[in-house]
């Protein structure tokens, strides 16, 4: 498993939230706090040191504790761009990765992703997966890929799964699929509020 000491943690929230009406996703509140916030707790005690990549209320979103880091491609370009920003910032040699939208993610989400690089191969990249989808975004990547993922950026690339597919990536099985939801209306933020 790979030690928590060389992990950066990231919340990404630097999306346009275009199902929430443009509102600031990871500032919209749930159980009394800001949704990222919920997002910066159960990632923290998973990695050495936590960012926050958003494009908008920087601020706002710098109250909550961790530096913040914009993108530096202009015209939200989506996740990648957020990881392209961190990455040139991260002086660990892995990168958590998970969306300020999904509070419920698993307490054990980085160890398990990391245990899987850790076992001898040659894989730089984790991901989750559930019995009915993948879940890109919610990875742990090698500071390596940084070169990678700036040339599929420059390519045009966007997509999460474009750009691992491109990479020695691994998916990793969890059973919980509610676990990776992710909350991006106001009404499923109104219906998971009281979720356990």
């Amino acid at each position: 498993m790979i030690d928590r000491s060389r992990i950066t943690g990231v919340i990404l929230a630097g999306g346009r939230a275009t199902r929430m009406g443009q509102r600031d996703k990871g500032l919209e509140r749930f159980r009394d706090a800001p949704l990222a916030a919920h997002a910066l707790e159960r990632l923290a005690p998973q990695v050495a040191t936590t960012v926050i990549s958003a494009n908008r209320h920087l601020d706002a979103y710098a109250a909550l504790g961790p530096p913040v880091v914009a993108d530096t491609i202009a015209g939200h370009a989506g996740p990648l761009a957020g990881f392209a920003a961190v990455l040139d910032h991260c002086e660990t040699d892995y990168l958590a990765a998970v969306p300020c939208d999904a509070p419920f993610f698993p307490l054990d989400l980085v160890a398990r992703l990391g245990r899987v690089l850790e076992t001898g191969t040659a894989h730089t990249l984790a991901y989750a997966r559930t019995a009915s989808r993948t879940h890109p975004v919610f990875s742990l990547v090698s500071r390596t890929l940084a070169p990678s993922l700036i040339a599929y950026l420059g390519d045009g690339g966007r997509a999460v799964r474009g750009w691992i597919a491109t990479v020695d990536a691994i998916a990793v099985d969890f059973d919980d699929e509610a676990a990776f939801g992710n909350l991006n209306t106001i009404a499923e933020l109104r219906q998971a509020e009281d979720r356990g």
